[in-house]
């Protein structure tokens, strides 16, 4: 029996959701096309125009992202207190940027009909079901109409996975990040193109050159600026941080430390292909969760095979309690990533 979109999002359980589409077919429509030999990159910066503009709408951080030839990995993060907390005329606003029709003459329509319009836009601005929506429709429309065609552009309703608690995250992150790198279509981080990780490496050496300019021209600080240095490792910060009307949170852990775990990760599943032992020391955020170095690397590639809750068996224990579950995929799996806690399956009788 399958478990319905509204339980598996739960945002009281967790805010973030590890989030796939796939094309119709799984065909090439954002690569290289085999059969045609025509080349759709181009797509994929749609998809990263399309990201930013709905990350600057909705009340969801990206924290994560990779777009392959024929599918999408998202890693998002909802701020649900941070809807409610917007003023009517700020959902109003952000409502027009993606449909303008939808709003237009609303100052004249009745009070209590716009009220409940508002309420419904509010809750639709924090819905991974509408972000997906309203990306997967855009480019499904961008494409047909370059392809002069009609008909699914992706196969279906995306597929989401809640992680339940941080060591979730940092596996799920992991898995998106290097799945160029694990598709054999990159070497390393810095030539990972179309993922999060790459976009963020670039933006910290910008802002590394820029700093290191600044230092050689000799600009001394203002006092304002005394006592307020960066941190030396600072946190890693959600992407498309356009600093209007969004007081973004910073994610659980900083760069250095999640590239440090990346890099660990890919040398170990090159010694792993090379039937040799992992010689690397363990990552620092690995000993931080909780998570074995031994099962780690067959975590990271196998997330796709946990269901739909990534997480601590204990918590995949109260989450099949919540929505009526004896039992969740990936209880069996996720017990010798955290120490081998909660392995096998229930007794028939545990409930009693």
């Amino acid at each position: 029996m399958t478990i319905a979109r509204s339980e598996q999002v739960d945002i009281e359980t967790t805010p973030y959701y590890h989030c796939v589409a796939r094309c119709v077919r799984r065909a090439f429509l954002c690569g290289d096309d085999r059969l045609s030999g025509r080349n759709f990159d181009h797509r994929k910066a749609w998809i990263l125009e399309r990201m930013r503009l709905l990350s600057s709408v909705f009340a969801i951080d990206v924290c994560a992202y990779a777009v392959m030839s024929n599918h999408l990995h998202l890693v998002l993060r909802v701020l649900a207190e941070m809807a409610q907390a917007w003023t009517d005329a700020q959902v109003i606003a952000r409502v027009r940027l993606l449909c303008p029709s939808c709003v237009e003459g609303i100052d004249s329509w009745p009070h209590n009909e716009r009220q409940q319009l508002v309420a419904t836009w509010r809750e639709r601005l924090s819905s991974i079901s509408w972000f997906m929506g309203r990306l997967s429709e855009h480019i499904a429309r961008r494409a047909n109409k370059e392809d002069e065609c009609k008909g699914r552009f992706w196969e279906g309703r995306f597929r989401s996975q809640a992680l339940l608690d941080e060591a979730a995250l940092v596996t799920c992150m992991s898995y998106v990040d290097l799945n160029p790198v694990r598709a054999g279509l990159a070497q390393g981080l810095e030539d990972s193109s179309w993922t999060s990780i790459k976009q963020r490496l670039e933006e910290a050496a910008r802002q590394m050159s820029k700093t290191k300019s600044n230092k050689a021209k000799g600009r001394r600080k203002s006092k304002a600026s005394r006592g307020r240095e960066p941190l030396e490792h600072p946190s890693l910060a959600p992407l498309y941080d356009d600093g209007q009307e969004k007081d973004h949170p910073a994610l659980p852990f900083n760069l250095q430390d999640y590239v440090e775990l990346l890099e660990w990760t890919a040398l170990a599943a090159h010694e792993a292909m090379a039937g040799r032992p992992t010689s690397l020391p363990p990552s620092h955020l690995l000993a931080r969760y909780g998570l074995r170095p031994q099962s780690w690397l067959e975590s990271v590639q196998g997330v796709s095979s946990f269901g739909l809750f990534i997480g601590h068996p204990n918590k995949l224990e109260q989450v099949a309690a919540r929505v009526g579950r004896r039992w969740l995929k990936g209880k069996r799996r996720s017990a010798p990533a955290y120490g081998g806690h909660g392995a096998g399956r229930p007794k028939s009788n545990a409930a009693a």
